[in-house]
């Protein structure tokens, strides 16, 4: 069935027609657009930023004695216009994490260097941690010109039956996607790094309402399938002002 892709609102429409009536017949592209659609189309897909603002504990190696517990978790995002590989820095991006007001760690990259607490960070360590965090985004350029989408065996994420679309990006590196399967909410993402498999499943979506954009509240970050981050937000600002020197710590 072709579909057409140049109204996204009836393209979602149309899709979950057809899961109700236990048609299976579109494709991974169809798939992604519906996603974009689903999630607050343009505004969603090329956003200029966001701020975060939660309460998160975090595992080491998964290890439920060594929990810290952070109690103001902050994230500033800068988006980049353009992004041909997933798993690598782009834009610009801030981590600060507090506990009883005590800094336990902050993480920035400035759109050329990286930081950390205590300042400055060696290029190379700072890309091997980059890449094992960086991947979601790229779902929002997946439909751009050197890109490479596959349709996945169907699995279910958290109890949502979903679709699983691989994405394989310019640079020829390949993130998974699961996109629930009834309203195309973006439920997981999963892809290889440094320290091993990687997902995160997202659920609790709000929508943030100008602009119109889709965003989970609740995140689980898993390593070789152990977990070992589970972050809640409840604030989240969508195109504010940031003034870039946040981004550079000396």
């Amino acid at each position: 069935m072709k579909l057409n892709l140049r109204q996204p609102l009836l393209l979602a429409f149309l899709l979950l027609s057809q899961v109700a009536l236990g048609q299976d017949d579109y494709s991974a592209r169809d798939i992604v657009e519906a996603a974009h659609a689903a999630s607050g189309g343009k505004a969603w897909r090329k956003p200029r930023s966001l701020e975060l603002v939660g309460v998160a504990t975090f595992y080491k190696d998964g290890d439920a004695s060594q929990a810290t517990r952070i109690d103001d978790y902050h994230m500033w995002r800068v988006f980049p216009d353009q992004s041909a590989e997933a798993h690598r820095a782009n834009g610009m991006v801030r981590f600060d994490a507090i506990s009883d007001n005590q800094l336990v760690f902050q993480i920035s990259y400035d759109g050329k260097h990286s930081y950390n607490q205590s300042g400055r960070i060696e290029d190379e360590a700072a890309n091997t941690r980059w890449q094992s965090n960086f991947g979601f985004g790229i779902i929002r350029f997946a439909l751009d010109e050197g890109f490479e989408l596959t349709r996945m065996a169907d699995d279910t994420v958290d109890g949502h039956p979903s679709f699983m679309i691989q994405v394989r990006d310019a640079a020829g590196k390949d993130t998974l996607f699961g996109i629930d399967r009834s309203n195309f909410q973006i439920r997981m993402v999963g892809f290889d790094t440094p320290k091993g498999w990687h997902h995160r499943i997202y659920d609790n979506f709000e929508w943030h309402r100008d602009p119109k954009f889709l965003q989970p509240t609740s995140v689980r970050l898993y390593y070789n399938g152990v977990k070992t981050n589970d972050i809640t937000w409840y604030e989240y600002g969508v195109n504010q002002p940031i003034d870039p020197s946040l981004f550079t710590l000396q």
